[in-house]
């Protein structure tokens, strides 16, 4: 027998809820990336914090810790990305054992091209199912449930930046 504080039923019916969105929300994004720009949403995602950054260059392990990625991933995406011509790699001028990502002209082309679409696919799912009220009811949730599955805050500077507070 185990001493585990089972869930009542508005806890359950919260908890499989969430769940599902979690299930299903990565691959209606990732459908409609690959449908409209030929690249997959994590694609978009590497590209997209390029674009915001100064001069359109992060280390990669700053963009592994923007895109909560390994290493190693990170290198396999970006190496794809540089093979279509969306991205180079250069060593980092502060620190030559470090590598640079830089988004190319074409790189920035496709986020351009591919922007509109993605943010019609979270409004249309996301966003407009909700109330005003209900977004920032939603930002709130999301940060207490984030405090506790990212304590030391390394992916924090990635939505951070958005509040408007």
């Amino acid at each position: 027998m185990t001493d585990t504080p089972w869930l009542d039923d508005a806890q359950l019916a919260a908890w499989v809820r969430l769940f599902a969105l979690v299930e299903l929300l990565p691959g209606t994004l990732d459908s409609q990336m690959r449908r409209d720009a030929g690249i997959t949403q994590f694609d978009y995602y590497v590209l997209a914090m390029l674009s915001e950054a100064p001069e359109a260059t992060l280390r990669m392990t700053s963009l592994a810790q923007l895109t909560n990625s390994t290493l190693a991933r990170l290198s396999h995406v970006v190496q794809r990305l540089e093979q279509r011509g969306l991205v180079e790699r250069h060593p980092c001028p502060e620190d030559r054992r470090a590598t640079n990502a830089r988004l190319t002209e074409a790189g920035k082309e496709t986020v351009a091209r591919a922007a509109p679409g993605h943010v019609a696919t979270v409004r249309q799912h996301v966003i407009d199912a909700l109330t005003p009220e209900q977004v920032a009811q939603l930002t709130t949730i999301l940060d207490a449930v984030l405090v506790r599955l990212d304590p030391e805050d390394r992916m924090g500077a990635m939505y951070k930046r958005y509040d408007v507070n």
